[in-house]
């Protein structure tokens, strides 16, 4: 059984940055958060802009979001043991699904309060909103910086990569509320601008947590069709068929099946051949290296299979 596979995963490329470098741009990114966080709530109290304070708030959970991706980052270098005995990768994408289940309820929040205001739209202090906003758009310019080569390989930064996305697009709308106040006192603009921030992030949010729950819900990895699979593994010489097949994704990087392989009555004295033939096709046409294969002799296969699925 093979585990060095980890560094493609069925052709898509992965540049790791050092794990030690990871954490300290990480680490750096949760504090720059916390100190914008105390600034904008200030700024959005002194202000009146609701928009502001919203922002504020998401902000708050941009570094609660980094610092649950930090120490499942950690937890994930974990060796496997005689209890995981996949390991301590899975633990990302757990952290991920909490980062993206807030990221949805702070949304849904900020949608609230934007409908709330439009009741009793509030007086905005424009030019306030607009230079704490400015400096929430520099830290979140930085922050982003921080994490987006590490965002491409890991669901788990990504997510709390996606709460600094949306609240750099926050702060770009928070600043043309400002303007709009201070040039044509439409404070209306303060509720619809929150409506807008809370539209995109639960639409962000819902997006990235269907991929994530497809993986712990031991789905097979998108882009791979586990029909196009199996067909592939029967059209290896001493094949009879392939049943009880299960494909899915130990963690991002690693893909595993498993299989019943049923070996023609010519070839089973071969099997052991069969097999790895079997084996070598999965890795090199779909980069799966994380293999189990049961051989059956045809006489003695399972009786009535399920190709895909089912139990032993």
């Amino acid at each position: 059984m093979s585990h060095d596979h980890k560094d493609s995963h069925h052709g898509h490329a992965h540049h790791h940055i050092d794990p030690d470098a990871g954490d300290l741009r990480v680490g750096l990114a949760v504090a720059v958060n916390v100190l914008l966080t105390i600034a904008q709530i200030i700024g959005g109290l002194l202000s009146g802009s609701v928009a502001l304070i919203a922002d504020a708030i998401h902000n708050l959970s941009d570094a609660a979001s980094l610092a649950i991706a930090f120490f499942a980052r950690k937890v994930a270098r974990r060796p496997t043991d005689a209890v995981m005995t996949f390991g301590y990768k899975r633990v990302e994408l757990v952290a991920a699904l909490i980062n993206l289940t807030t990221l949805v309820v702070i949304g849904i929040y900020l949608a609230y309060e934007g409908i709330m205001r439009f009741f009793a739209p509030p007086e905005v202090a424009g030019w306030m909103v607009i230079f704490v906003a400015s400096i929430a758009l520099l830290v979140d310019t930085i922050t982003a910086l921080l994490t987006w080569r590490m965002a491409k390989d890991s669901a788990n930064i990504r997510a709390a990569f996606l709460h600094n996305v949306a609240d750099a697009l926050g702060s770009v709308a928070v600043i043309i509320v400002g303007i709009l106040v201070v040039a044509f006192d439409w404070y209306l603009a303060d509720p619809i601008a929150t409506l807008g921030i809370a539209g995109y992030i639960i639409w962000m949010g819902l997006g990235e947590l269907k991929s994530v729950s497809r993986i712990l819900m031991l789905g097979a990895p998108e882009g791979l069709d586990a029909e196009q699979v199996l067909a592939a593994m029967e059209g290896i010489p001493g094949v009879e068929n392939i049943h009880h097949l299960h494909l899915w994704q130990i963690s991002e990087e690693v893909t595993s099946i498993e299989a019943h392989v049923v070996v023609t009555a010519a070839q089973w004295p071969g099997a052991s051949a069969v097999k790895a033939a079997v084996k070598e096709m999965l890795q090199a046409q779909f980069g799966i290296g994380h293999v189990t294969l049961d051989l059956e002799e045809e006489v003695t296969a399972c009786a009535a299979p399920q190709p895909i699925g089912g139990t032993r």
